[in-house]
């Protein structure tokens, strides 16, 4: 199973150079290309990470109701910040 995933990421490797070396729609277009590939990256990770810190979160609340607050507190703040990353990316994609 190794060898077959090795082989594939060689052939991807080896069969995507002549896209690098083309130079005819000239070095702007790799901006919106990388733009988007920064952007489902950050939208990715970011869902990910929502969905554990929910998952965690309600979790907590249904072993201890009692600390229910403290814990609702937590996550809001927790999911503002994760969902910041997708934000600074997305300034960060306007910015260039």
């Amino acid at each position: 199973m190794k060898s077959k995933v090795f082989f594939l990421a060689m052939a991807t490797m080896f069969l995507a150079t002549p896209a690098f070396a083309a130079d005819a729609t000239g070095p702007g277009a790799w901006k919106t290309v990388t733009a988007g590939f920064a952007m489902a990256i950050a939208s990715g990770l970011c869902a990910l990470g929502q969905g554990k810190a929910v998952s965690g979160a309600a979790e907590g609340m249904a072993r201890n109701p009692g600390a229910s607050a403290a814990i609702r507190f937590a996550l809001i703040l927790g999911l503002v910040l994760i969902e910041s990353l997708a934000l600074y990316t997305f300034a960060i994609i306007f910015a260039i």
